[in-house]
């Protein structure tokens, strides 16, 4: 059996043997695991109960204040001849200078950021996902090529055994040879071990943990995406929403600028009412009756103008600038070296598959028939397995980092789908 088919599987166009042991349930795609860590996952549902709390803070933000209804009395007398005046009043106070407008623009600034966040968290989700899915994928491949590996090397400790009992061998060939076999052994062990972290993580990541036990269904489109630097980073920093966040966070800051220039602007009060005077009018002799009242004034800033207010408020703004152009220029220099990883992974992948794996294969192959033929030692045959294994391990990552780095630049390097809302992005 040819060694080079074992590159191919790690293109991840076949069907997984660990689905077809699990052929009772029909493999998880890629685009359902998506759909589960949309609807499932916390930091999701987090960010979108946080869009609809700034919502409700906005409409709250442009309602007026509650009137004040109260009693009134004067001139009030007591005994048995009850005299006075009594009555009801309505007061209300109306905020003048566009406070409730400015205010509820503030606010409606804070649903945009919240609604960057949102996105983000949605990229971040969908993002962990597809690096989960490829990484189990890639990790059952390597076992793949490590139990081949693991018939390999026995097949080739049963020859080295039986020309050491014919004498054609020499013992520490014959120990290399098991040696040989016990490692590739635990290493297919210790893959083992990944595979089980990694379904955990997908699990985690979709927010069910059954989705540790199912097979996965290769994607359709299983080749890396080939990426084109300047397309990628110039829409990465126009429409991250890092950028959109701290860009809808520095016109928050302006409306809070103008609303703490307003904020001692004069509100007009008025208060109206009517009172029914029980004294007794100069003409008929009987009580006066209903009588209406109006009051009305302004707020007077003389003592307190909000100088330090402003003040903060433009300082604030000041800061909510220099953000934006931090955040502008650390998602530039974290996709630039994003993408250094991701053409270095993709030109190295392309190197073995084309290049290194299948010279490996036949120097291996060279060697183990020269062997056969008692025309070459050992050693030679076993440097040449463990060779060819390594180079395959080596390909599987260069593969695995380049879907990795792929994924993270098409979702905007926004980070892990388990991190919270305020969790900034990782390297």
């Amino acid at each position: 059996m040819r060694i080079v088919l074992l590159i191919a599987l790690a293109v991840l166009t076949e069907s997984s043997a660990f689905a077809q042991r699990d052929a009772g349930r029909a493999p998880l795609t890629l685009q359902e695991l998506e759909q589960l860590a949309l609807q499932n996952n916390p930091a999701t549902t987090a960010a979108a109960a946080a869009v609809d709390a700034a919502r409700a803070q906005t409409a709250q933000a442009g309602a007026w204040p509650n009137p004040m209804i109260g009693y009134t009395g004067a001139e009030l007398t007591g005994g048995p001849d009850v005299r006075g005046q009594h009555g009801f009043f309505v007061q209300q106070t109306i905020p003048l200078g566009g406070k409730l407008r400015l205010s509820h623009n503030a606010f409606q600034q804070a649903i945009a950021q919240v609604e960057a966040a949102r996105d983000l968290q949605q990229l971040r989700t969908l993002g962990s996902v597809r690096q989960a899915f490829y990484a189990v994928l890639l990790v059952e491949r390597r076992i793949e090529v490590q139990e081949r590996m693991v018939k390999l090397a026995a097949e080739s400790a049963g020859v080295t055994a039986q020309l050491f009992n014919v004498g054609a061998a020499d013992r520490p060939d014959f120990l290399e040879s098991e040696i040989a076999s016990r490692r590739v052994q635990l290493q297919l062990a210790e893959s083992r071990n990944d595979l089980r972290a990694q379904r955990a993580r997908l699990a985690a990541i979709a927010g069910r943990p059954e989705v540790a036990e199912r097979p996965l269904a290769a994607a359709g489109d299983s080749r890396v995406p080939v990426l084109e630097r300047e397309t990628v980073i110039g829409t990465l920093v126009e429409q991250s929403p890092e950028i959109r966040s701290a860009r809808a966070e520095l016109e928050r800051t302006r409306a809070l600028t103008g609303q703490a220039r307003r904020a001692t602007f004069p509100d007009l009060f008025v208060r109206g009412g009517a009172g029914y005077n029980r004294e007794p009018g100069e003409v008929s002799g009987r009580s006066i009756g209903w009588e209406g009242m109006v009051e009305a004034g302004v707020s007077v800033p003389l003592f307190n103008r909000n100088t330090s207010g402003i003040a903060a408020a433009r300082s604030d703004e000041t800061r909510a600038q220099a953000e934006l152009r931090r955040v502008e220029l650390s998602l530039r220099a974290r996709a630039e070296v994003e993408f250094s990883r991701y053409i270095s992974a993709m030109e190295s992948a392309e190197a073995y598959r084309t290049d290194i794996l299948p010279r490996a294969e036949e120097a291996y192959t060279l060697y183990l028939s020269r062997y056969r033929e008692m025309a070459a030692a050992y050693p030679q045959v076993l440097m040449a397995q463990r060779n060819l294994f390594e180079l395959s391990a080596e390909y599987l990552d260069h593969l695995r980092q380049a879907w990795r780095s792929a994924i993270r630049l098409q979702s905007s390097l926004a980070g892990d789908a388990l991190d919270g809302l305020e969790a900034g992005s990782k390297d």
